[in-house]
């Protein structure tokens, strides 16, 4: 028999989530993959190298100065599209062993954590900073509960638990003095496992649409299936999101 979750219960175990995604989604802001912040692009000579540093500087990278003047919209886009492209990746390859892995809790694990952060980012770049919000955000658009303010609201425990969520990061800062790629993705995979804890309310996410179950479900190729599935329902979410933040007066 499936197990009825309270809200109490689910808001538990988003409150400390959505503490631990700012650090995440921060890293990933400030990233410069290509090390164009703090370069005077328009002083660049002609040569090959700074060629390609001029053509990088015109994409929408972090760190670029098109970056820097990307409107809200374009930004939640980039959120959706882009970073979501990779999150639905890693929720898609469960799907290899076809009808079988897909029926794992580490699929939907992971599809719930890659779309509740691009939730959170869009939130974000609306201007949203209260942790509050963002989980009754992601627990009406993902799991379709109504998470009331006062259980939404976060504690010193909710806290404790999002530092221990966020170790990794903390490490890698204190190390390099950045956020890894490796610190990212482990991070990423502790907060995927923390979700396990309401697995039964994982199935109500939004998914792809039906032929991307079909394809989802035969082996080996059930990861494109898986894939596009992802990639699919991150548009959707990023639609209802907008859509959200607009009913509660919180879009930019």
């Amino acid at each position: 028999m499936t197990e009825v979750l309270t809200d109490e219960r689910i808001a538990g175990v988003l409150r400390p989530f959505v503490r631990a995604a700012s650090p995440v989604l921060n890293a990933l802001r400030e990233a410069d993959p290509v090390r164009l912040r703090g370069r005077e692009i328009e002083a660049l000579g002609d040569g090959a190298v700074n060629k390609l540093l001029r053509q990088l500087d015109s994409m929408q990278l972090p760190g670029s100065s098109t970056w820097d003047s990307m409107s809200v919209d374009e930004r939640c886009d980039w959120w959706t599209l882009r970073v979501g492209r990779f999150l639905a990746l890693a929720a898609g390859l469960p799907r290899f062993g076809g009808a079988i892995t897909s029926r794992l809790p580490l699929r939907n694990a992971l599809g719930i954590t890659g779309q509740s952060l691009v939730l959170c980012a869009i939130a974000g770049e609306h201007g949203v900073t209260d942790p509050a919000v963002k989980v009754r955000l992601i627990a009406e658009v993902l799991l379709d509960r109504e998470i009331s303010p006062e259980l939404a609201a976060g504690t010193a425990a909710d806290d404790e638990q999002a530092q221990e969520l966020t170790e990794d990061l903390d490490a890698s800062k204190r190390k390099h003095g950045k956020a890894t790629v490796k610190a990212v993705v482990r991070t990423v995979w502790r907060m995927a496992r923390a979700l396990w804890e309401i697995d039964s309310e994982l199935d109500k996410r939004p998914q792809g649409r039906l032929h991307h179950q079909m394809l989802g479900n035969l082996p080996v190729v059930g990861v494109i299936g898986g894939y596009l599935g992802e990639r699919s329902a991150l548009k959707r979410i990023g639609r209802k999101g907008a859509e959200w933040l607009s009913r509660n007066g919180l879009r930019r």
